[in-house]
Order: structure tokens, then sequence, then C-alpha cells
């Protein structure tokens, strides 16, 4: 069972047993990984895509993604908890109501389960700031910043929300059995896919395939993927919604995962290239992390050892070959690692998926519709999340505009946009 589908059905089950309690061993850990989650983001995801970027955008990137958070902060507040989290009726199974806007109605005692409601409403809350940060990666060096703060605001609520609500928030996809126990299909695939449509809306960078793009601090993103790494096990053992077996077993696979996908991607690296990197190692390591995340609540480890091998080659291959072969400007492989890690993962969970561990079985114990599921909830999210994007960004484009001058993308976006430089 997902966090999220938990958290719409856990109350009414316990309320013809018995009134739900508050656990402080389950609100603890839920605290951790709140902050770690956040941690993901700032400094984590900051320092990841800013040691990426050529040297005169290292700023613009780190104040894109900090800007992020802040605003996707504020915003879930307002009302996205309440579309994502509460019953919207008629619409239920799209959205969500209004209920809670503000976090109206949620005291100090209120519960989701065994954990106060307020902790739960903002371990969700740095998801929602993390996901569309991710995207950042996609359109760095070119996006205009005031351009990039109004399309985060709108994509919050007409993407991540109501995805959000149709898997874990009682909506259609978390009806019809699709399984992403931590954000596979929610967070992974979404920002994937918007990243990849942003940077074809958007075009190549000024000097794409004729310039050196090389990462200006490969320590920079090392630490960020590490930090990553570590925050990762808020994200997903996290997303058990307590501190109990099913933590135990998502923080055990995401390890196994991680280890494999980064040491799949590096040799793979290595055989083509006659070198392994830094670089390459780091980005298979956020691979297996975004595979393993739908999954990790439902497979064992055997299973999470294969899910991250297939996905440090996968998005090696997506992110280096086919990128180049299509010629898409993706600047910091944002649908490599996270759409094409999030698809692989969460088709793998339809094959992994062991009944014992998670209450659904995977292909492997007979239930073969579980793929087809699986699909069905990665056409769903890629379809809706696509034209969602698209629609947005030409709404920008043709008003306030969406890419910063020639003149300040030779620049720098530090300089030019912030004022500041690193010396």
């Amino acid at each position: 069972m997902t966090a999220g589908l938990f958290a719409a059905t856990a109350l009414p089950a316990l309320a013809q047993e018995e009134t739900p309690k508050l656990d402080t061993g389950d609100t603890a850990w839920m605290l951790v990984s709140m902050v770690i989650v956040l941690m993901m983001a700032v400094p984590g995801l900051a320092l990841f895509y800013g040691g990426m970027v050529r040297k005169k955008n290292i700023l613009s990137v780190c104040m894109a993604v900090f800007a992020t958070v802040c605003l996707m902060s504020v915003l879930w507040l307002v009302a996205g908890y309440s579309l994502a989290f509460t019953d919207g009726g008629a619409y239920n199974s799209y959205i969500g109501g209004l209920d809670k806007m503000m976090f109206a109605g949620i005291g100090k005692d209120s519960l989701t389960g065994t954990i106060p409601e307020l902790v739960f409403a903002t371990f969700q809350m740095t998801f929602a700031a993390i996901t569309p940060a991710l995207i950042i990666g996609s359109v760095v060096d070119r996006m205009k910043f005031s351009s990039l703060l109004v399309f985060m605001s709108l994509w919050l609520f007409l993407v991540y929300v109501p995805v959000c609500h149709w898997v874990w928030g009682g909506g259609f996809l978390a009806g019809d059995g699709v399984l992403d126990f931590a954000g596979g299909t929610v967070v992974h695939i979404n920002a994937g896919v918007a990243g990849l449509v942003a940077c074809l809306v958007l075009g190549r960078r000024k000097g794409f395939g004729t310039e050196s793009m090389a990462p200006s601090n490969l320590v920079f993103t090392m630490i960020g993927a590490a930090l990553l790494w570590v925050g990762w096990y808020g994200f997903n053992a996290g997303s058990a919604l307590g501190a109990n077996s099913t933590a135990g077993v998502a923080m055990s696979a995401t390890q196994v995962a991680t280890a494999a996908a980064a040491l799949a991607w590096m040799f793979s690296e290595w055989l083509v290239h006659g070198k392994p990197t830094m670089l390459g190692i780091a980005s298979g390591a956020i691979a297996g992390l975004v595979a393993i995340t739908p999954a990790c609540g439902f497979v064992d480890v055997k299973g999470a050892l294969l899910i991250g091998a297939a996905s440090g080659v996968g998005c090696y291959i997506m992110s280096t070959g086919v990128k180049k072969a299509l010629g898409y400007d993706d600047s910091l492989d944002v649908f490599g690692v996270h759409g094409v890690g999030g698809i692989i993962g969460a088709i793998l969970t339809g094959v992994f998926a062991v009944e014992a561990i998670g209450g659904t079985a995977g292909l492997l114990e007979g239930n073969y519709a579980q793929v087809g599921i699986q699909l069905y909830g990665i056409l769903a999210t890629i379809a809706w999340c696509a034209v969602a994007t698209f629609g947005i960004l030409m709404l920008l484009k043709y008003t306030m505009g969406i890419r910063v001058s020639e003149a300040t993308e030779v620049e720098g976006l530090d300089v030019a946009l912030h004022g500041e430089s690193l010396q």
C-alpha cells in the first residue's frame, strides 16, 4: 500500500475498529523523514545541478532550486494539500476539494493514521517542493527566472496536484490498482516528461553542439548526489508513514538498487568510452534511486537489485546515445534519468512485486495483469503531464516570454539576472 493511499484509506478503516492513537516512534521517524527530504532539495539538488553547469550559471541554478522550494511550500499550504488529499466529492476521481485550504481544520491533535496530520501534510509538502525543482535541470542556462516561477506555480496545481490525487489521494489510478509507493509516477515521470517538453519548447542552449558545456565543479555534483542518496531514505522509507517493517523493506531496497544502478552505469560507460567517470557513477546512483521509488515498498532485495541494474543501463543509454542521436538539449538529463528511470521502475514494480511484502503480487507471482496496470498508470501520467506542461509553456511564451535574451545567455544568468557571480 502506498503512503498516499494509506492516508486516504486508513482513517475510515481505523474508525470502524478503534480510535487512532498517536505513536511517538512513528511521529519521530516522520519528522526526520521530512527534514531529510527537504535536504534532498536544498542543498542536495541545488549542488547536484549547480556543479553540472558552467561557472557563469551556478548561482542561477542554485537560486532557481531554492526559490522553487520556497514558493511550492507556500502554495502547498494555500491549496495544494487540500486539492491533493481531501475528498473532491463528485470529482474525487480526478481532484480533491478545498476543505483544508491553509490547513484549515488541521489542529494540533488531528491525526493521519498514527502521526499528526500536520506532520503528514508537511512531509508531503517536501515532495511537492522538490518535484517541480527537478524540472530545472532541463532548462538551465536559458529560462527567465520570472517565467520559471510562474511556470512552477501553474505546474504545481495543473500537473503535480492532480496526479498526486490520482495515485495517493483516492483518485482513479489508485482505484484501478496502480502501484507507486513513493513517487515513480507522481514525482519522477511527471518531472521527467515536463522537463522534456520544456527543453523542446525552449530550444537548445546557444552554442549547443559547438561549445563546451562541460560541468564546472563535479565535487559539487558528487556532494549533491550523496545528499540526495541520504535524503532518499526519507522519501522512500518515510512513505511507509511510520517506523515499521515496511519502512525497513523500503530502506533496504533503496540501498541495493542505488548501488546496483551506480555500478551498472559506471561499467557501461567504462565499456563504451574506456574510462569510468565521477559524473557517470553519480548519475547512475540517481537513476537507481528514481527507479526503486515506485517499487521500494513492494519488492524484495532481489527485485531491487535487478531494478537498479536495469535502470543504470537504461538511463545511461537514454542520456547519452539516444539523446545524442535525437539532438534535443535536455541539459542535465532530467528526462533521461527521472523520466526513463521512473518508467523502468514503474514497469518493473509490476514484474517484481511480492504479495507477502506489499499486498499485491507481480508478474513473477502469477499476476500478469499488474504489468498492464502499471503501463496504464504510466501512460495516463505522461499524457496529462505532456499536454498540460505544453499548454502552460505556450501561454507563458506568448505573454511574458520564457527565454532570456541572447546577450543574457552569453553573459551568464548569474550576473545578468541576479547581479552575483562566483569569483
